[in-house]
């Protein structure tokens, strides 16, 4: 482990390089799930087996086969979110001009850039996706982005006081209050996506964790008992090791490092935000759980709870800003934050500034992502030196 300056220094110096990276490229890179952006998707006849397998082979080949296959690199409204937060992060920290202008440029872009159908402002991804549930069209709102997003809109207001992004705050607010729920005796869910119920955990408790923040800030009782109910939800479902399901149906029955990972960061934000003590427990079970079960000695990032590979950059950042994020009151989690980010410096960056992909353990995928490992990483970063000593960057 390197001294703390010295990590300090080391995490600067990669921060500083991502974001150079992104600024060459344009904000533009590629997504894991992409793959129907391909010419060849008018093949699948838009039916959902095809899209799988064409998403899945792109997704999965231990080198980018994207330029073979017709797909561009490409903006991202998550990836725009995401590096939006960090800029604000670093604003925060240092109080230069350059990354509240960035911030700035990024918000904007997303404003002008929600989802096209949608008289509320939420986003979707840049492509037709397909899973076991079913096809997802281009652009279709999603929770799990439209929450992250909306976070973002919330800090910028506190941020850089600016009313305009309380107002989009609300926007998306309404859109998340008026999605499908799954009601039952132990709590709420609300559904991944509006045109039917799907109940996730992640998305469900970043929607509540948004709403708590915007409902604590607006007085608004209805967004503070939507979110409540959620978290009841999730929390109810908590199994007895502290751990989650991605989900409740059988064939989402895995446990993997960065949906844990949103869970508690999610549940930390409500926590802060309604200063409710309900789920103090199953923080700190989850949070134990976490710890134990997906990171090695040497900092490296495991995927799922009983397996180490694929070793992925999102399970990194995650890790990075949900450790970082309980630095506070808990310094064994600062300490393995540091600990990830030094292992994923050393080990997932290109001299060029980018983070890889994926480490499948025989072979590095250094397909250059957007949101999937840049902006997250970016955020992350930026999170974990707030909590370390401030050094200018």
């Amino acid at each position: 482990m390197r001294e703390p300056v010295e990590l300090q220094a080391t995490v600067v110096r990669s921060l500083l390089r991502v974001i150079s990276w992104v600024v060459r490229h344009q904000y533009r890179g590629y997504e894991p799930a992409d793959g129907n952006l391909s010419p060849l998707f008018t093949l699948t006849g838009a039916r959902v087996l095809p899209m799988r397998i064409l998403q899945q082979v792109v997704l999965r080949a231990p080198f980018n086969i994207r330029p073979f296959l017709g797909i561009s690199p490409h903006e991202s409204a998550i990836g725009r979110g995401y590096m939006a937060w960090g800029y604000l992060f670093m604003y925060r920290a240092n109080g230069d001009e350059n990354h509240r202008r960035k911030a700035i440029d990024c918000l904007e872009w997303l404003i002008a850039n929600r989802a096209v159908h949608s008289t509320e402002h939420c986003w979707g991804d840049p492509y037709e996706y397909a899973t076991r549930s079913g096809r997802r069209p281009l652009g279709e709102p999603l929770l799990i982005w439209s929450a992250l997003i909306g976070q973002t809109f919330l800090d910028a207001c506190e941020t850089l006081h600016d009313q305009r992004f309380l107002h989009v705050a609300e926007s998306i607010g309404r859109w998340i209050v008026g999605l499908p729920q799954e009601r039952t005796a132990s709590g709420n869910c609300l559904s991944y996506v509006a045109y039917r119920q799907s109940s996730i955990h992640n998305s469900n408790v970043m929607g509540a964790a948004f709403l708590a923040r915007l409902g604590t800030l607006k007085n608004n009782q209805e967004c503070l008992a939507v979110a409540t109910n959620a978290m009841t939800y999730t929390c109810a479902r908590q199994q007895k090791d502290g751990s989650w399901y991605y989900a409740e149906e059988p064939k989402y029955h895995w446990i993997d490092n960065f949906h844990t990972g949103y869970n508690l960061s999610a549940l930390k934000v409500y926590r802060e935000a309604t200063k409710d003590e309900s789920f103090d427990e199953c923080i700190e079970k989850g949070l134990q759980f976490y710890k134990d079960h997906f990171f090695e000695a040497d900092g490296r990032p495991k995927y799922f709870h009983d397996r180490t590979y694929p070793i992925d950059i999102q399970c990194a950042a995650q890790a990075i800003e949900t450790l970082a994020g309980f630095g506070e009151s808990d310094p064994e989690s600062l300490t393995l934050a540091q600990k990830v980010a030094a292992w994923t410096i050393d080990n997932m960056q290109d001299a060029d500034g980018h983070f890889y992909y994926r480490d499948l353990g025989w072979k590095k995928v250094k397909t250059p992502m957007l949101h999937w490992g840049q902006g997250t990483m970016t955020k992350a970063l930026a999170v974990l030196l707030r909590r370390m000593t401030p050094i200018s960057a």
